[in-house]
């Protein structure tokens, strides 16, 4: 087993090609499981499949925008997709997503996270107190 001791987060610990692989079969799994609709997603978990290509958005620098996104994460065009897997909404759906999605973290706790996660990666690797390095002490 591999050691998180030096990541932030233990996701950090995780390298990118096995965390890509991963990522890749949550994407197909999510294109078979059409079931799985966005709204019952958003309701449990706080995100969708939308929310996966918003975020392949952001973290590509620019380079996808949010239509080559969507196709990325539903493997055709979002419009198709919608007219193909997705039903209308209940009350209950969208309360349950309501609710859930007032549980998701807002951008400004995001923020202060990805602050307080650099400033802990620029004060490692700490040095030991001298109370711990020198006997005298």
């Amino acid at each position: 087993m591999m050691s998180t001791e030096t990541a932030t987060r233990p996701e950090d610990a995780i390298d990118d090609a096995i965390a890509a692989a991963a990522f890749r079969r949550l994407l197909r799994h999510l294109r078979h499981r059409t079931d799985a609709q966005n709204i019952d997603l958003m309701g449990l978990a706080g995100f969708c499949r939308n929310c996966l290509a918003d975020w392949v958005e952001e973290a590509s620098d620019g380079r996808f925008d949010r239509e080559t996104a969507r196709y990325l994460v539903y493997g055709m065009p979002y419009g198709e997709w919608k007219t193909r897997h997705v039903g209308q909404a209940t009350p209950e759906q969208l309360a349950r997503m309501e609710a859930s999605l007032a549980r998701n973290p807002t951008a400004a706790q995001e923020a202060l996270d990805a602050e307080l996660d650099e400033a802990l990666d620029d004060s490692f690797p700490a040095s030991d107190p001298p109370s711990m390095t020198d006997p005298s002490r």
